[in-house]
């Protein structure tokens, strides 16, 4: 590491106060960036990982049940910004169903799951610089939700963006905030330790953690999962997901061929030329949910063990310093993926779970599905689904794209989607209220009003 910019980079960390083990994290992956690593793997080097357990399949026994759950702690992912869909704050806080946002509905889900089971069962999130404030107001409206002396949050750390020309820390007079990054989920691991709440957890009696991301409120508190967890003795676990056609861009699970290890491959570490074998779902049967599942005292050893550096893949994310601005300074952000930590843990195993518990929002097409009548929420406050098939919704970026846009077009709520098969909208359209969707609707490139009460689609009224 000859180069000026990993001295300049580490320096720019400590003075901003970050965690000597983050430090020498970061410093792992800048001596891969100047190797050369892209982080990609070819189709090659793997095997298609074909038959994991199912959750369909699993038994457990009720009293030891019980006693895992009582030894759990939720874990939430809650640094995104929900950049993507307009937003500047935490995608968590934005409105979800019945004036409820994903705060509310998460931390709801996990005081229904404590009253049913009698089990201690704290909620914490990971946030990053940019959500802490605005989610720690959230969570003060709600008094019972802490659990003993466990914080309800700790912070992900933050890392320099690097120029991509010569790898010292971008510069950005116009807002410094968007110098830095985070370093991806993968960063879970250094965070958790440095930030001293892995031993905490352990120290009050806390065995297991339950990991999702705070826009998938699929992942209800669940006492099977634990017990199966917990009976395999393993150090970690990922929640795998059936592969359809509209789950091509997920990550999978795929056997290394040199030593015969479950690893994670997600579309940036897919060589350009091979996507057509990472797409295909029948080659790659199951997608990864980013639902993880640890074992603490085997996740303790592991750090103690490497010495805070877990060693995960490098993702090299290729980025312009201000991603609102596509001509501001081409940068790369050192990430990783937390789930990519299955190669890491000895033992590692993953198991196949039903569709209900992966119900992320990613775009605002995903924001209409579940804010509709094709789905409710069910004393667990879990997001039930309410029909057969969930209609696939189609919203024409130009307007619908970002949340400022989309939420004018719909002034009295989202359509009803009960008796819908598909939405395809391709214009600027204004949604009155009570509108029905029925069968297929396609409503055309011309835009316009849909009046209050209307029905469309193919699938006449009456």
């Amino acid at each position: 590491m000859s180069t000026d910019g990993l001295a300049a980079a580490q320096q720019k960390m400590a003075d901003a106060g970050v965690a000597r083990t983050a430090i020498d994290v970061f410093t792992h992956y800048y001596g891969q960036l100047e190797e050369g690593v892209t982080g990609t793997i070819p189709e090659d080097t793997i095997e298609p990982y074909l038959d994991p357990p199912r959750l369909e399949d699993v038994k457990v026994d009720v009293g030891h049940a019980k006693e895992i759950f009582d030894q759990l702690a939720i874990i939430n992912l809650n640094g995104g910004l929900g950049t993507s869909m307009g937003l500047d704050r935490a995608k968590s806080l934005l409105p979800v169903r019945e004036g409820k946002t994903f705060l509310d509905i998460i931390v709801e889900q996990v005081l229904a799951a404590r009253r049913g089971t009698g089990s201690r069962l704290p909620l914490i999130f990971m946030n990053s610089f940019r959500t802490r404030e605005d989610t720690l107001e959230v969570l003060a409206k709600h008094p019972d939700l802490p659990v003993g002396d466990l914080p309800l949050d700790f912070l992900q750390n933050k890392e320099p963006k690097l120029r991509a020309d010569d790898l010292t820390p971008a510069s950005w007079e116009a807002d410094p905030d968007l110098e830095w990054c985070p370093p991806g989920h993968g960063d879970i691991y250094t965070a958790l330790q440095t930030s001293g709440l892995l031993e905490k957890l352990l120290e009050a009696g806390f065995k297991y953690a339950s990991v999702s991301n705070s826009d998938n409120l699929g992942t209800v508190p669940s006492p099977v999962l634990a017990s199966w967890f917990a009976s395999t003795g393993a150090p970690y676990a990922a929640e795998l997901c059936r592969r359809t056609a509209a789950d091509r861009k997920g990550g999978h699970l795929a056997v290394r061929r040199s030593d015969g290890r479950l690893i994670l491959r997600d579309t940036a570490q897919t060589p350009a030329e091979e996507m057509d074998f990472f797409t295909d779902e029948h080659r790659h049967p199951f997608f990864h949910t980013n639902n993880l599942w640890f074992d603490l005292e085997q996740m303790a050893a592991v750090l103690e063990e490497r010495d805070g550096v877990m060693g995960l893949p490098l993702i090299r994310n290729e980025k312009t310093v201000d991603p609102a601005d596509p001509e501001s300074t081409p940068v790369y952000q050192v990430e990783t993926a937390m789930g990519a930590a299955i190669e890491v843990f000895d033992g590692a195993t993953a198991i196949v779970v039903g569709r209900d518990r992966f119900l992320p929002v990613k775009a605002t097409s995903d924001l209409l599905l579940v804010r509709s009548d094709a789905y409710a929420l069910d004393e667990r406050v879990a997001l039930v689904q309410q029909v057969e098939t969930v209609p696939e919704v189609s919203l024409t970026a130009g307007s619908y794209k970002l949340i400022q846009d989309f939420e004018p077009r719909f002034p009295e709520g989202v359509p009803s989607l009960k008796e819908a098969t598909s939405l395809d909208v391709q214009g600027d359209w204004t949604f009155g209220a009570d509108v029905a969707v029925v069968g297929d609707a396609v409503l055309g490139e011309e835009g316009g009003v849909v009046p209050e009460g209307a029905r469309v689609g193919t699938t006449p009224a009456g």
